[in-house]
């Protein structure tokens, strides 16, 4: 069983490394006398369809006998108010430096007080689609927000009977099951931006003032991403498929941020029509012994901005969020998608999405695909050296987007740093960097996928799909990328890099320099706790050189 809610009365002590102030005051909450628990999947959309501000869509859900609902079951709808992303500046890690625990275990302690005030509603999850790795997780919610909770077990996996015998056979780890309250209504002078906090090492958060579903997702594949971590897994925010080629299988992952292109790269089928086969398109795990993949969660958090409401993807939709409602000329009430509403908007989508899905990958992944919006670099570019392959993860380039509640200020359209495109990262730096850096040691390949602009151009998808395409079929033909000897290209249509042009070569350095200027500031920033070996900082030093070598 791999992770645990119950314990011998032996164990029940303030040694046990299971427990902790934030862990207790959560886990009590869910026992109290005002809590019910959601026993199925149709009980939550029942209880979700009949909450005040739940629109009942005329979308019949697609199968619903095998989701465990109603066969009358319709999409549901529910909006926020202003705020339709999530909010990093909420966000508090226990354990990170600056972050003191005993003043938020009052905080937390007072958020559970008020909450025991309000009848309040739980549900009981599964993440991690494989017995290699399984993890219960549980979400207290007070009532009237029954529609976040309905999503909630839609996205992840019911802790149903069938998952139960499976978690039952599972791995075991030396982890407790995943605890969650969150108080939508929370108010706090000191917090005007709400407040998430997560106790990593005790797989327990508080999700307080926001109502976003996304913010209870992020929070859940934060404790599980950190649990994976802890126990021989590389946490992986992106999306990862496999295509079925003639003799041998070809497994890949693509790393970005939500608006980057992760998704569409992951959901595109093959041009030449060979099987392929998805994993997931978000959260999944590697295992650092054998090189093997597993999903975290069956249905996919998706945006809706690429969706008019006759595209066949819409017939896969279990619920939305922040997205408007109009009547079709049959009269029936259907989706106003495209974001015509407002940025963001989104949809819990079945798996049913991808036929072909699969819940764990056996083989060995044979290449990261890093996605940036970095216009100093062409389309596709391969890098073969692991250290600089792990460095660009590091410094994956890239702009915000609107899944994001910016603070005032902040520019969406700045490149910024990322590392790995996992802003949900509660453990240092340094670990991802070498738990890659192992990877691309292990013969799998990298490459940088620039989806923005090159030389004032936009590169399409069509452009970036067909180049993946060339790559799994052994057709792509790489040039020198000037004097760099671990980087080479892809030529692709128009985006050629001209390294005769001096003005290109100063804003490849300009670009590499922005790096090198990150990777130094991780040194002395946030008390050195994302400090990187020495190593890094010497490697793009040396890269630099190089171009002014070439530029003098």
């Amino acid at each position: 069983m791999s992770s645990i809610n119950q314990l011998p009365i032996s164990k029940i002590n303030k040694s046990n490394q299971l427990f902790s102030k934030i862990r207790s005051t959560v886990e009590t909450a869910f026992y109290g006398n005002n809590v019910s628990s959601v026993t199925s999947i149709a009980e939550a959309y029942t209880l979700a369809k009949n909450t005040s501000g739940t629109i009942i869509t005329d979308l019949p859900i697609f199968q619903p006998d095998k989701l465990g609902l109603p066969v009358d079951s319709h999409v549901l709808v529910t909006n926020d108010g202003k705020i339709v992303g999530r909010t990093a500046a909420a966000r508090r890690i226990i354990g990170q430096p600056g972050i003191n625990e005993d003043y938020y275990s009052g905080i937390i302690r007072e958020a559970a007080y008020q909450l025991s005030k309000k009848g309040c509603r739980t549900a009981t999850i599964g993440i991690g689609l494989s017995d290699a790795f399984m993890l219960r997780g549980h979400l207290l919610l007070p009532t009237g927000f029954e529609g976040n909770l309905y999503s909630y077990i839609l996205n992840f996996q019911f802790f149903d009977d069938s998952y139960q015998k499976q978690f039952r056979s599972s791995v075991s780890y030396d982890e407790g099951d995943i605890y969650i309250l969150a108080d939508p209504d929370w108010k706090h002078p000191d917090f005007p931006d709400g407040l998430v906090l997560i106790d990593p090492l005790h797989n327990t958060a508080a999700v307080l003032g926001l109502r976003y579903f996304g913010e209870l997702k992020k929070a859940t594949l934060t404790l599980a991403w950190a649990a994976a971590h802890r126990n021989g897994f590389i946490a992986c925010h992106g999306g990862m498929k496999q295509y079925q080629l003639q003799n041998t299988n070809y497994t890949m992952a693509a790393f970005g941020l939500s608006g980057s292109g992760k998704s569409t790269i992951t959901l595109a089928k093959s041009k030449n029509k060979q099987p392929v086969s998805v994993l997931h398109d978000d959260a999944f795990i590697i295992s650092k012994k054998d090189g093997s993949s597993i999903a975290l969660e069956p249905s996919y958090f998706d945006k809706t901005q690429d969706y008019p409401m006759n595209d066949p993807a819409v017939a896969y939709f279990l619920t939305c969020q922040n997205i408007g409602v109009t009547l079709d000329d049959s009269n029936s009430k259907v989706l106003i998608t495209e974001d015509v509403r407002n940025g963001n908007g989104r949809t819990v989508k079945s798996f049913f999405s991808t036929p072909d899905r699969k819940n764990h990958l056996t083989e060995k992944i044979d290449a990261v695909y890093w996605i940036m919006k970095d216009d100093s670099l062409p389309p596709v570019v391969k890098i073969t050296d692991p250290i600089l392959g792990a460095l660009f993860g590091v410094t994956l380039a890239t702009k915000r987007s609107s899944a994001e509640n910016l603070s005032g200020g902040v520019d969406q359209d700045k490149l910024v740093i990322e590392p790995f495109a996992n802003p949900f990262r509660c453990y240092p730096l340094a670990e991802d960097y070498e738990d890659f850096r192992r990877l691309f040691q292990q013969n799998t390949d990298c490459y940088i996928l620039n989806t923005g602009h090159f030389n004032g151009n936009k590169i399409t998808a069509k452009e970036t799909l067909t180049s993946i395409d060339l790559i799994v079929e052994q057709q792509a033909k790489f040039l020198p990328f000037g004097s760099i000897e671990s980087m080479t290209y892809l030529p692709v249509g128009e985006h050629l890099p001209d390294f005769d042009d001096p003005n290109y070569l100063k804003k490849v350095r300009s670009r590499l320099t922005d790096r090198l200027t990150f990777i130094q500031e991780q040194t002395t920033t946030f008390d050195g706790y994302n400090a990187l070996p020495a190593e890094a900082a010497s490697h793009v030093s040396a890269l630099i050189a190089s171009l002014d070598d070439a530029l003098s």
